[in-house]
């Protein structure tokens, strides 16, 4: 097989996987979503599916973490000027939602901007109304 024809298969099988799983998921989701009141930060299965091609295409994500708030926009620099197009940092890096904020205005549909470490319902509302895109993308 060639390179291009195990990438079209890989990305084919995380495609198939994924989209099964959030079908499945679906009713959950939904339920607790709407518990938590916010149906407006709801993302749809393309949109799951489009941040996941995406993902296939580029193949790569820096994930940031850094001990300060200094520290973060400089690392966040570094990872774009290095030529990363998918970048998140950690919700355990001081000030990151701010920062995110800061680098989802500067570079809006050029870099996926995201944060990890979202361990609750609240982290993902945080991340998403400070500007995450990754699922936007």
């Amino acid at each position: 097989l060639s390179a291009s024809q195990i990438h079209q298969s890989s990305t084919m099988a995380l495609r198939l996987a994924t989209t099964s799983a959030l079908r499945s998921a679906a009713p959950a989701r939904l339920l607790s979503t709407t518990a938590a009141g916010s149906l407006d930060r709801m993302h749809s299965v393309e949109d799951f599916e489009r941040v996941l091609n995406k993902f296939a295409e580029i193949r790569a994500c820096a994930v940031l973490r850094t001990a300060t708030s200094e520290a973060c926009p400089k690392a966040m620099q570094a990872a774009i000027d290095g030529g990363f197009k998918i970048c998140e940092f950690t919700l355990t890096t001081p000030d990151c939602l701010s920062h995110l904020a800061d680098f989802r205005a500067k570079y809006d549909g050029d870099v996926m901007v995201g944060c990890g470490t979202i361990m609750n319902t609240e982290d993902a509302e945080n991340a998403i109304d400070a500007g995450e895109n990754i699922s936007n993308f």
